[in-house]
Protein backbone atom coordinates (compact mmCIF):
# COMPACT_ATOMS: atom_id res chain seq x y z
CA UNK A 1 0.00 0.00 0.00
CA UNK A 2 1.02 3.61 -0.68
CA UNK A 3 0.49 6.09 2.05
CA UNK A 4 1.15 9.90 1.53
CA UNK A 5 1.53 12.52 4.19
CA UNK A 6 0.68 15.85 2.93
CA UNK A 7 0.46 19.08 5.15
CA UNK A 8 2.57 20.18 7.84
CA UNK A 9 1.89 19.23 11.25
CA UNK A 10 0.61 21.60 13.62
CA UNK A 11 2.38 21.30 16.72
CA UNK A 12 4.68 18.89 18.46
CA UNK A 13 1.90 16.31 19.50
CA UNK A 14 1.28 15.67 15.12
CA UNK A 15 4.59 16.08 14.62
CA UNK A 16 5.60 13.21 17.05
CA UNK A 17 2.42 11.52 15.72
CA UNK A 18 3.24 11.28 11.87
CA UNK A 19 6.65 9.99 12.55
CA UNK A 20 5.04 7.04 14.22
CA UNK A 21 2.71 6.41 11.69
CA UNK A 22 5.75 6.07 9.07
CA UNK A 23 7.66 4.02 11.33
CA UNK A 24 4.32 1.54 11.63
CA UNK A 25 3.26 1.78 8.01
CA UNK A 26 6.90 1.11 6.89
CA UNK A 27 7.16 -1.95 9.60
CA UNK A 28 4.25 -3.30 7.88
CA UNK A 29 5.79 -3.21 4.43
CA UNK A 30 4.04 -0.14 3.22
CA UNK A 31 5.81 2.50 1.28
CA UNK A 32 5.78 6.06 2.21
CA UNK A 33 5.86 9.18 0.21
CA UNK A 34 6.31 12.83 0.85
CA UNK A 35 4.36 13.61 -3.04
CA UNK A 36 1.11 11.79 -3.16
CA UNK A 37 1.93 9.02 -6.53
CA UNK A 38 -1.05 9.25 -9.08
CA UNK A 39 -1.75 5.88 -7.79
CA UNK A 40 -1.59 6.55 -3.54
CA UNK A 41 -4.02 4.43 -1.32
CA UNK A 42 -3.88 6.15 1.90
CA UNK A 43 -3.08 10.05 2.35
CA UNK A 44 -2.56 11.59 5.64
CA UNK A 45 -3.33 15.11 5.63
CA UNK A 46 -1.79 17.16 8.52
CA UNK A 47 -4.06 20.61 9.56
CA UNK A 48 -5.10 22.52 11.97
CA UNK A 49 -8.25 22.46 13.96
CA UNK A 50 -9.08 26.18 13.77
CA UNK A 51 -8.03 26.30 9.96
CA UNK A 52 -8.83 23.24 8.96
CA UNK A 53 -8.43 22.19 4.96
CA UNK A 54 -7.75 19.61 2.52
CA UNK A 55 -4.03 19.51 1.15
CA UNK A 56 -4.38 17.51 -0.94
CA UNK A 57 -7.92 17.08 -3.14
CA UNK A 58 -8.03 13.29 -4.26
CA UNK A 59 -9.20 12.37 -8.30
CA UNK A 60 -10.61 9.13 -7.33
CA UNK A 61 -12.89 8.86 -4.32
CA UNK A 62 -11.74 5.18 -3.73
CA UNK A 63 -8.93 7.00 -2.19
CA UNK A 64 -8.84 6.94 1.86
CA UNK A 65 -8.01 9.92 3.49
CA UNK A 66 -7.33 10.45 7.11
CA UNK A 67 -6.78 13.63 8.46
CA UNK A 68 -4.98 14.30 11.77
CA UNK A 69 -5.78 17.72 14.19
CA UNK A 70 -4.82 18.72 18.09
CA UNK A 71 -6.27 20.66 20.49
CA UNK A 72 -2.91 20.81 22.66
CA UNK A 73 -5.03 22.57 26.12
CA UNK A 74 -7.70 19.84 25.97
CA UNK A 75 -11.35 20.49 25.89
CA UNK A 76 -12.03 20.77 29.92
CA UNK A 77 -14.56 23.68 29.59
CA UNK A 78 -16.46 22.45 26.63
CA UNK A 79 -19.50 19.66 26.35
CA UNK A 80 -19.20 16.47 24.23
CA UNK A 81 -21.75 17.94 21.67
CA UNK A 82 -19.28 20.81 21.53
CA UNK A 83 -15.78 18.62 21.17
CA UNK A 84 -18.17 16.89 18.39
CA UNK A 85 -19.12 19.45 16.70
CA UNK A 86 -15.53 20.79 15.89
CA UNK A 87 -14.15 17.58 15.22
CA UNK A 88 -17.04 16.85 12.68
CA UNK A 89 -16.72 20.30 10.79
CA UNK A 90 -12.62 19.87 10.60
CA UNK A 91 -13.38 16.08 8.77
CA UNK A 92 -16.12 17.82 6.18
CA UNK A 93 -13.87 20.72 6.00
CA UNK A 94 -10.89 18.29 4.94
CA UNK A 95 -13.76 15.90 3.18
CA UNK A 96 -11.84 13.25 5.15
CA UNK A 97 -13.03 9.84 5.67
CA UNK A 98 -11.57 9.83 8.95
CA UNK A 99 -10.47 12.73 11.67
CA UNK A 100 -8.47 11.88 14.50
CA UNK A 101 -8.82 14.58 17.14
CA UNK A 102 -5.53 14.74 19.42
CA UNK A 103 -6.57 16.00 22.43
CA UNK A 104 -4.09 17.57 25.70
CA UNK A 105 -0.67 16.43 26.05
CA UNK A 106 2.03 13.62 26.47
CA UNK A 107 0.63 10.92 28.96
CA UNK A 108 -2.50 12.70 29.25
CA UNK A 109 -3.27 13.10 25.74
CA UNK A 110 -6.40 11.45 24.52
CA UNK A 111 -7.28 10.35 20.58
CA UNK A 112 -11.15 11.09 19.47
CA UNK A 113 -11.63 9.18 16.19
CA UNK A 114 -15.09 10.61 13.70
CA UNK A 115 -16.46 9.51 10.65
CA UNK A 116 -18.89 11.26 7.95
CA UNK A 117 -21.58 8.62 9.55
CA UNK A 118 -20.77 10.53 13.05
CA UNK A 119 -18.82 7.00 14.56
CA UNK A 120 -17.68 8.63 17.04
CA UNK A 121 -14.95 6.87 19.57
CA UNK A 122 -12.36 7.72 22.29
CA UNK A 123 -8.75 6.12 22.22
CA UNK A 124 -7.15 6.99 25.49
CA UNK A 125 -3.06 5.53 24.97
CA UNK A 126 -1.39 7.21 23.40
CA UNK A 127 1.55 5.41 23.25
CA UNK A 128 -0.49 3.37 20.86
CA UNK A 129 -2.24 5.50 19.01
CA UNK A 130 -0.24 5.15 15.95
CA UNK A 131 -0.30 1.41 15.79
CA UNK A 132 -4.42 2.28 16.02
CA UNK A 133 -4.77 4.71 13.67
CA UNK A 134 -3.17 2.08 10.90
CA UNK A 135 -5.01 -0.71 12.34
CA UNK A 136 -8.05 0.94 11.48
CA UNK A 137 -7.23 2.79 8.21
CA UNK A 138 -5.31 -0.12 6.60
CA UNK A 139 -8.18 -2.36 5.48
CA UNK A 140 -10.28 0.27 4.68
CA UNK A 141 -7.80 2.17 2.47
CA UNK A 142 -6.93 -1.86 0.73
CA UNK A 143 -10.70 -1.71 0.05
CA UNK A 144 -12.48 -2.39 -3.27
CA UNK A 145 -15.32 0.99 -4.14
CA UNK A 146 -18.02 0.35 -6.39
CA UNK A 147 -19.45 3.75 -7.26
CA UNK A 148 -19.03 3.73 -10.46
CA UNK A 149 -22.25 3.78 -13.03
CA UNK A 150 -22.88 2.54 -16.66
CA UNK A 151 -25.83 3.91 -18.39
CA UNK A 152 -27.32 2.24 -20.99
CA UNK A 153 -30.60 4.38 -22.80
CA UNK A 154 -32.22 1.15 -23.25
CA UNK A 155 -35.03 1.81 -20.90
CA UNK A 156 -38.48 0.04 -21.98
CA UNK A 157 -40.14 3.22 -23.20
CA UNK A 158 -43.30 2.35 -20.80
CA UNK A 159 -41.30 3.21 -18.08
CA UNK A 160 -39.43 6.33 -19.16
CA UNK A 161 -42.33 8.55 -17.45
CA UNK A 162 -43.75 7.10 -14.10
CA UNK A 163 -41.85 3.60 -14.51
CA UNK A 164 -44.12 0.49 -12.62
CA UNK A 165 -45.89 -0.34 -9.74
CA UNK A 166 -42.63 -0.79 -7.61
CA UNK A 167 -40.74 2.52 -8.89
CA UNK A 168 -44.37 4.40 -7.74
CA UNK A 169 -44.04 2.57 -4.29
CA UNK A 170 -40.69 3.82 -3.96
CA UNK A 171 -42.33 7.46 -4.42
CA UNK A 172 -44.54 6.99 -1.68
CA UNK A 173 -42.17 5.74 0.63
CA UNK A 174 -39.53 7.87 0.04
CA UNK A 175 -41.99 10.48 1.33
CA UNK A 176 -42.07 8.29 4.41
CA UNK A 177 -38.04 7.81 4.85
CA UNK A 178 -37.96 11.69 4.27
CA UNK A 179 -40.31 12.60 7.21
CA UNK A 180 -38.54 10.73 9.47
CA UNK A 181 -35.60 12.83 9.02
CA UNK A 182 -32.71 10.69 10.11
CA UNK A 183 -29.07 12.35 9.29
CA UNK A 184 -26.31 11.39 10.43
CA UNK A 185 -25.79 14.31 11.72
CA UNK A 186 -27.25 16.48 14.70
CA UNK A 187 -25.26 19.55 13.16
CA UNK A 188 -26.28 21.41 10.09
CA UNK A 189 -23.48 20.80 7.10
CA UNK A 190 -24.65 24.48 5.55
CA UNK A 191 -23.30 26.40 9.04
CA UNK A 192 -20.20 24.23 8.70
CA UNK A 193 -19.05 24.59 5.34
CA UNK A 194 -18.60 27.93 3.02
CA UNK A 195 -20.83 27.24 -0.57
CA UNK A 196 -17.37 26.73 -2.31
CA UNK A 197 -16.85 24.04 0.18
CA UNK A 198 -20.46 22.58 0.13
CA UNK A 199 -19.67 22.29 -4.25
CA UNK A 200 -16.69 20.97 -3.94
CA UNK A 201 -17.78 17.70 -1.35
CA UNK A 202 -21.01 17.48 -3.68
CA UNK A 203 -19.07 17.32 -6.64
CA UNK A 204 -16.40 14.47 -4.86
CA UNK A 205 -18.95 12.65 -4.02
CA UNK A 206 -21.31 12.91 -6.56
CA UNK A 207 -23.95 14.69 -4.94
CA UNK A 208 -27.05 16.75 -6.34
CA UNK A 209 -27.97 17.82 -2.44
CA UNK A 210 -27.60 16.76 0.76
CA UNK A 211 -30.00 13.65 1.51
CA UNK A 212 -29.40 10.57 3.56
CA UNK A 213 -30.54 7.20 2.96
CA UNK A 214 -31.53 5.33 0.49
CA UNK A 215 -34.21 2.90 -0.31
CA UNK A 216 -34.93 0.28 -3.26
CA UNK A 217 -37.71 -2.30 -4.97
CA UNK A 218 -37.00 -5.53 -6.81
CA UNK A 219 -38.19 -4.85 -10.34
CA UNK A 220 -38.15 -8.87 -11.43
CA UNK A 221 -35.60 -11.15 -11.18
CA UNK A 222 -33.21 -9.23 -12.54
CA UNK A 223 -33.51 -6.13 -11.84
CA UNK A 224 -34.78 -3.16 -8.90
CA UNK A 225 -35.44 0.24 -8.77
CA UNK A 226 -33.50 2.37 -6.85
CA UNK A 227 -33.08 6.16 -5.16
CA UNK A 228 -30.26 8.26 -6.92
CA UNK A 229 -27.49 9.17 -5.20
CA UNK A 230 -27.99 11.94 -2.97
CA UNK A 231 -31.26 12.93 -4.45
CA UNK A 232 -34.15 14.79 -2.18
CA UNK A 233 -35.86 11.01 -0.76
CA UNK A 234 -39.25 13.26 -0.47
CA UNK A 235 -39.57 13.90 -3.67
CA UNK A 236 -38.68 11.06 -6.08
CA UNK A 237 -40.21 11.94 -9.17
CA UNK A 238 -37.80 11.75 -12.03
CA UNK A 239 -37.11 8.09 -14.02
CA UNK A 240 -33.48 8.26 -14.84
CA UNK A 241 -32.50 10.92 -12.25
CA UNK A 242 -34.22 10.85 -8.94
CA UNK A 243 -35.46 6.90 -9.80
CA UNK A 244 -33.20 4.71 -11.90
CA UNK A 245 -33.16 0.80 -13.01
CA UNK A 246 -30.14 -1.18 -12.03
CA UNK A 247 -29.54 -4.19 -14.47
CA UNK A 248 -26.39 -5.66 -13.60
CA UNK A 249 -23.12 -5.26 -12.07
CA UNK A 250 -19.77 -5.85 -14.14
CA UNK A 251 -17.37 -7.37 -11.44
CA UNK A 252 -14.48 -6.67 -13.87
CA UNK A 253 -14.37 -3.31 -13.93
CA UNK A 254 -16.65 -2.65 -10.53
CA UNK A 255 -19.28 -0.79 -12.43
CA UNK A 256 -23.21 -0.73 -11.64
CA UNK A 257 -24.79 -1.20 -14.71
CA UNK A 258 -28.40 1.01 -15.36
CA UNK A 259 -30.86 1.05 -17.44
CA UNK A 260 -32.19 4.73 -18.52
CA UNK A 261 -34.46 6.58 -20.75
CA UNK A 262 -33.06 8.11 -23.77
CA UNK A 263 -31.37 11.81 -23.31
CA UNK A 264 -30.93 10.78 -19.53
CA UNK A 265 -28.16 13.62 -17.86
CA UNK A 266 -24.75 12.05 -18.29
CA UNK A 267 -24.07 12.69 -14.23
CA UNK A 268 -26.77 10.87 -13.33
CA UNK A 269 -25.67 8.14 -10.63
CA UNK A 270 -27.94 5.35 -8.33
CA UNK A 271 -27.25 5.10 -4.96
CA UNK A 272 -23.47 4.32 -3.10
CA UNK A 273 -25.03 1.10 -1.86
CA UNK A 274 -26.33 -0.48 -4.95
CA UNK A 275 -23.53 -3.09 -4.44
CA UNK A 276 -24.97 -4.12 -1.28
CA UNK A 277 -28.61 -4.03 -2.60
CA UNK A 278 -27.70 -5.75 -5.44
CA UNK A 279 -26.11 -8.96 -4.02
CA UNK A 280 -28.81 -9.21 -1.25
CA UNK A 281 -31.65 -9.51 -3.99
CA UNK A 282 -29.53 -12.11 -5.99
CA UNK A 283 -28.97 -13.78 -3.27
CA UNK A 284 -32.66 -14.00 -2.09
CA UNK A 285 -35.06 -13.91 -4.45
CA UNK A 286 -37.68 -13.48 -2.01
CA UNK A 287 -36.62 -10.15 -0.47
CA UNK A 288 -38.64 -7.64 -2.78
CA UNK A 289 -37.55 -4.49 -0.86
CA UNK A 290 -34.70 -2.77 0.99
CA UNK A 291 -34.05 0.35 3.19
CA UNK A 292 -30.88 1.61 4.60
CA UNK A 293 -31.29 4.72 7.18
CA UNK A 294 -28.86 6.22 9.77
CA UNK A 295 -30.40 4.97 13.02
CA UNK A 296 -30.68 1.93 15.47
CA UNK A 297 -32.11 -0.69 17.10
CA UNK A 298 -31.34 -2.57 20.27
CA UNK A 299 -30.37 -6.40 19.52
CA UNK A 300 -29.13 -6.70 16.23
CA UNK A 301 -25.72 -8.16 14.89
CA UNK A 302 -23.70 -5.31 13.12
CA UNK A 303 -21.06 -5.85 11.07
CA UNK A 304 -17.81 -6.35 12.40
CA UNK A 305 -16.01 -3.47 10.20
CA UNK A 306 -16.79 0.13 9.87
CA UNK A 307 -16.45 -0.42 6.02
CA UNK A 308 -17.20 2.72 3.68
CA UNK A 309 -20.33 2.59 1.98
CA UNK A 310 -20.55 1.93 -1.51
CA UNK A 311 -17.33 -1.15 -1.03
CA UNK A 312 -17.17 -4.55 -1.91
CA UNK A 313 -16.45 -5.70 1.64
CA UNK A 314 -18.82 -4.00 3.29
CA UNK A 315 -21.55 -5.71 0.95
CA UNK A 316 -20.28 -8.92 1.19
CA UNK A 317 -20.28 -8.77 5.10
CA UNK A 318 -23.60 -7.31 5.08
CA UNK A 319 -25.14 -10.11 3.06
CA UNK A 320 -23.40 -12.99 4.99
CA UNK A 321 -25.08 -11.56 8.32
CA UNK A 322 -28.33 -11.10 6.06
CA UNK A 323 -28.02 -15.02 4.89
CA UNK A 324 -27.64 -15.83 9.09
CA UNK A 325 -30.46 -14.02 10.47
CA UNK A 326 -33.19 -16.07 11.44
CA UNK A 327 -35.79 -14.97 9.01
CA UNK A 328 -33.23 -13.43 6.25
CA UNK A 329 -36.42 -11.90 3.94
CA UNK A 330 -37.08 -10.06 7.20
CA UNK A 331 -33.62 -8.52 8.61
CA UNK A 332 -32.37 -6.01 9.98
CA UNK A 333 -28.70 -5.58 10.27
CA UNK A 334 -26.48 -2.98 11.89
CA UNK A 335 -23.67 -1.29 9.92
CA UNK A 336 -21.24 -0.65 12.42
CA UNK A 337 -21.04 3.45 13.18
CA UNK A 338 -23.43 3.89 11.06
CA UNK A 339 -26.83 2.61 10.42
CA UNK A 340 -29.19 0.00 9.42
CA UNK A 341 -29.63 -1.71 6.18
CA UNK A 342 -33.22 -3.40 6.65
CA UNK A 343 -35.27 -5.97 4.56
CA UNK A 344 -38.48 -7.31 3.73
CA UNK A 345 -40.62 -8.74 0.97
CA UNK A 346 -41.93 -4.95 0.83
CA UNK A 347 -41.64 -1.27 1.46
CA UNK A 348 -44.81 -1.78 3.10
CA UNK A 349 -43.61 -4.66 5.47
CA UNK A 350 -40.14 -2.59 5.87
CA UNK A 351 -41.80 0.33 7.76
CA UNK A 352 -44.57 -1.61 9.30
CA UNK A 353 -41.55 -3.14 11.53
CA UNK A 354 -39.63 -0.08 12.13
CA UNK A 355 -41.81 3.03 12.31
CA UNK A 356 -41.30 4.18 15.96
CA UNK A 357 -38.80 1.56 17.09
CA UNK A 358 -35.97 3.39 15.08
CA UNK A 359 -33.24 5.09 17.70
CA UNK A 360 -30.93 8.44 16.14
CA UNK A 361 -28.31 7.77 18.63
CA UNK A 362 -26.12 5.19 16.57
CA UNK A 363 -23.56 3.18 19.21
CA UNK A 364 -19.84 4.02 18.59
CA UNK A 365 -18.63 0.06 18.85
CA UNK A 366 -15.14 -0.29 19.23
Amino acid sequence: MKVAFVGDPSGAGLEDLSAELATVFRSAGHSIWDDVPEDVDLVINRTSLGAARPNYLRSNPSIFVTSLVETPEGFTDETLVELKRRSYAALVKTMSNLLVHRVGQGVEAVAHFMTPELGFRTRRDPATLAQGIADYVTPLAASKMVIANRLDEDLPEPLWAHGDDAARSLMAYGRRLDALKLLPSPFDIREILSERELRLMMKLFGLKQLSYGNLSARRDAASFWMSGRGVDKGRLEKIGSDLLLVKGYDARTLTIELSVPPETDPSSRVSVDAIEHYKIYRALPGVGAIVHVHAWMEGIPATLQSWPCGTEQLADEVLSLVLAAEDPLRAVIGLKNHGLTITGPSLADIFERIEGRLSQDVPALE
